[in-house]
């Protein structure tokens, strides 16, 4: 349902200034504190200096919907840039999609809206409008910003980027998904060069698109194969939740610190593929993803609870002392 090659973003993306792959970190002394044999972390805090992964996704998603309706790959075209103009992209967040969607826009002359539950800190959607795009407040959780995404959407005739996807809506959250392709390529790139190829993976999730994204590539690329764990704050389990139910459920819960990854339905393409490329799914609680985050500070990595969530995962369940694993921090301070 979606393409795990990274080769479409990546060549989009080598024509743009501000890419270059994110560092794979080697942490000896935190994987001696974790007991485990070795740990990489990518780290996505710097990423094309939007500060989190997201920016692999919903840029490259716009940069990809002008072209094909302009029928050109030369964005800076006229015809290209005609296209944009007329374009409006409307999507929720929780806050690093929408900054994505925000600069994607901008940079190639489209408009967008992101619209935000009064759960998003302030400071993200400071850096929404400075990246110039119009954000909209709304009452309630990230599921209510969806919902209203979509009417808006649907009232004024505006193209709708989500990062989650439903019943007859998948295409478009299926390239935002496959820019996430691009972090599996560089680790997939490392590691072959190294020659030491990972024993587990942990792989943090809100919707589930950047946990499919990478497990799908991991999956068909790389040469050899991890276990793979995806872990959700335990007042969001809707990945877990509707991998025992066998069908997409709702996760009720209470609002998590871990706010990108507070999601409580999940998309149908991410729960559609890890319900075969997962291992194994595992909740962290918000104290564990605080502890997490002082964990990775005395280590030199500045992050969130969501973007340590992995770190959490690996103290409650331990992958052994023999184990080589990868995490993702996924996010820097909210702050920027």
């Amino acid at each position: 349902m979606f393409r795990p090659q990274a080769d479409r973003p990546l060549a989009m993306l080598r024509d743009c200034p501000a890419y270059a792959a994110t560092p794979l970190l080697d942490l000896p002394a935190l994987a001696g504190e974790l007991d485990i044999g070795s740990l990489h972390a990518k780290d996505e805090s710097k990423r094309m200096r939007l500060g989190s992964f997201k920016a692999l996704g919903a840029t490259y998603a716009v940069a990809q919907i002008i072209a094909d309706a302009a029928g050109t790959t030369n964005l800076e075209s006229p015809e290209a840039r005609s296209q944009a103009e007329q374009l409006t992209f409307i999507t929720a967040s929780a806050g690093n999609h929408g900054l994505s969607l925000a600069a994607g826009a901008r940079i190639f002359g489209a408009k967008a809206v992101i619209v935000l539950s009064n759960a998003v800190p302030e400071g993200f959607a400071a850096r929404i409008r400075s990246a110039g795009a119009e954000v909209v407040r709304v009452e309630g959780t990230y599921e209510d910003s969806v919902a209203h995404a979509i009417e808006t959407a649907d009232t004024n005739g505006w193209l709708l980027l989500a990062d989650g996807s439903w019943e007859g809506y998948v295409e478009r959250p299926a390239l935002v998904m496959e820019g996430y392709t691009v972090l599996a390529e560089e680790c997939r790139a490392a590691f072959a060069t190294d020659g030491r190829w990972p024993t587990h993976v942990f792989l943090q999730a809100g919707v589930g698109g950047l946990a499919a994204a990478v497990a799908a590539h991991i999956r068909e690329f790389w040469a050899e194969q991890p276990q793979i764990i995806v872990v959700e704050p335990d007042a969001a389990p809707c990945l877990m939740e509707s991998s025992k139910a066998g069908h997409l459920v709702h996760a009720d819960g209470p609002l998590s610190n871990m706010g990108r990854l507070d999601c409580k339905d999940a998309s149908l393409i991410a729960y559609s593929a890890l319900r075969h490329d997962a291992d194994w799914f595992v909740t962290v609680t918000d104290g564990d993803a605080a502890a997490a985050v002082e964990t990775l500070a005395r280590h030199g990595i500045a992050t969130t609870p969501s973007g340590a969530a992995a770190v959490a995962a690996m103290k409650a369940i331990p992958p052994g002392d023999n184990s080589e694993c990868l995490i993702v921090v996924s996010e820097g301070p909210e702050d920027g």
